[in-house]
């Protein structure tokens, strides 16, 4: 009796060859699906719900309501490119091609107090309306035309393919735009011995300085992308209320180093990511050898094998860093984000495959008011294409949406200038019955009494804002418009004022009514 496995085997000899083909292929793409992660079928079948931009707020947050609520971009879904149906294939094809526009940017060199030199690469409206790049306009003093400040990732420059489709699609949008490349990138050579790391915040810091003073007329925006977003919010923390920015947007930020170094040597695919990664920071260090080789220890350099080698014998030797971890913690942006002032955005994907989700501060987000933070469920790193032609970039639209919004608003931060002490100027602090009355209304319709100083203040800030060209902002509004807002009848609104800017006659009056309820009081009980 023949063997059942001599059986088995002459069956499937009867199988034709074409057939074991075709199961190879079958279980070849579904292991590509399966390692890429692909969510084309999900898209396709769940697209509904699976595209929800997630957005995460203070319930009180006069960001979200006044900004946020007028943006439809971040209202609605996000769709990948069906071809392009991965977090890998997204951030692969961004960084191999990436589709940007063609334009030419306009460079300006920044040279820093300790002599390093900055590459500032512009793209102004002018440019991107009349497409001459030999016709470009130099921006005046006078200009009012809001600034993009644009904090590049990891080892890009302003001729990645990201920034690219940034600046082109901002400077569309009306606006001038800026990238502030990292030191040593971009062409430029290293003048001094401070590179720029994941923490170092001295160069946005200088850089707007900078700006601000030449070009005062001109609101600043600031938008970091990856290690970028990383530096901006930190700066935004250290900074608090002094910093000159009128809004920001962070985008893919990995939050927390630490967490990032442990997810990007976590599994295989990560660890390509950090190979990938590493190569590129040792090109950067070939670029500047003789700087390294002086500071740093180059032989460890050149054997690096991940991101927290090159942090080790570089990065904690340039910046005097105990350890990489000791690094990592001092440079993480999460331990800032509740000091962050001004209007902030956050964009991340939560299939990110180099700046993981565990990283990602909500709570912390949503305890500011001046934060939203938005999530999508794909989108790669940096990438988020839509459209059938992968064409555009769906935290590019975003982001230009919430800008907007944000400079046609009266929800701008304003500028906090500690003033000294008055002493010796001989200008003495007025006193109350000097100040008057001033009767100020708030959102939720509540009126209070203000003093002068706070009603300066007031109008300087709508002054401001009208010539930012936004709407019309009115604060001291006439006295019967409040009494019909508030529901309060006109003696109250007297009473008011004089209690709190004549206090001797608000003391009488408040005697006299008080001496007029008892009896009332008396009589009832």
């Amino acid at each position: 009796m023949p063997s059942p496995y001599a059986l088995l085997f002459e069956a499937l000899w009867l199988i034709p060859i074409r057939h074991y083909l075709y199961a190879l292929i079958l279980i070849w793409t579904a292991f590509f699906y399966k390692f890429v992660e692909f969510h084309f079928l999900g898209d396709a079948v769940l697209q509904y719900f699976r595209g929800r931009v997630n957005l995460i707020y203070n319930p009180d947050s006069p960001i979200y309501h006044g900004v946020v609520s007028r943006c439809r971009t971040l209202h609605s879904r996000y769709v990948a490119t069906p071809w392009l149906a991965s977090p890998h294939l997204q951030t692969c094809f961004l960084n191999f091609h990436g589709l940007p526009p063609v334009f030419t940017y306009t460079r300006k060199l920044f040279r820093a107090s300790d002599g390093g030199t900055i590459a500032l690469d512009w793209l102004t409206n002018s440019h991107v309306v009349d497409g001459d790049p030999h016709n470009q306009k130099e921006i005046s003093k006078e200009d009012t035309t809001p600034i993009a400040v644009v904090i590049p990732g990891l080892t890009s420059d302003s001729s990645s393919a990201y920034l690219k489709h940034l600046a082109y699609n901002t400077a569309k949008s009306g606006w001038n735009v800026v990238i502030s490349n990292h030191r040593g990138l971009g062409g430029v050579s290293v003048t001094s011995d401070c590179f720029y790391n994941a923490g170092w915040t001295e160069d946005v810091r200088v850089v707007l300085d900078h700006l601000q003073h030449e070009f005062p007329m001109a609101p600043l925006f600031a938008i970091g992308t990856s290690i970028g977003a990383n530096i901006l919010v930190k700066y935004l923390g250290e900074e608090g209320e002094k910093t000159p920015l009128r809004g920001a947007v962070a985008i893919c930020s990995p939050w927390d180093l630490l967490i990032g170094d442990r997810f990007i040597s976590r599994k295989f695919k990560q660890r390509l990511y950090d190979r990938a990664l590493t190569i590129g920071l040792q090109g950067y260090a070939q670029l500047h050898e003789p700087q390294y080789t002086r500071l740093a220890n180059w032989e460890g350099i050149k054997k690096s094998r991940s991101i927290r080698d090159f942090d080790n014998h570089a990065t904690c030797h340039v910046g005097k860093f105990e350890t990489v971890d000791t690094f990592y913690r001092k440079s993480s942006s999460t331990q800032y984000v509740g000091n962050v002032a001004v209007p902030l955005l956050c964009i991340s994907a939560l299939d990110d495959p180099l700046c993981t989700k565990e990283a990602i501060p909500w709570e912390e987000c949503r305890a500011n008011k001046n934060i939203v933070l938005a999530t999508t469920n794909h989108g790669g790193h940096l990438a988020f294409f839509e459209g059938l032609t992968a064409s555009s970039l769906w935290w590019v639209r975003a982001t230009n949406e919430f800008l907007g919004a944000l400079s046609c608003s009266r929800y701008m931060h304003i500028q906090k200038i500690q003033e000294s002490g008055s002493s010796g100027s001989g200008k003495q602090d007025e006193t109350s019955i000097n100040q008057g009355p001033y009767l100020n209304i708030a959102e939720d319709g509540l009126v209070a009494a203000a003093n002068l100083e706070e009603n300066t203040t007031r109008s300087k800030e709508a002054t401001q804002v009208l010539n930012q060209r936004g709407p019309k902002v009115k604060d001291k509004r006439s006295f019967n418009v409040l009494c019909r807002q508030t529901k309060r009848s006109i003696w109250l609104l007297g009473y008011i004022g004089m209690v709190t800017g004549f206090p001797l006659v608000g003391m009488l009056m408040n005697y006299l009514f008080r001496k007029k309820q008892r009896p009332i009081t008396a009589s009832k009980s």
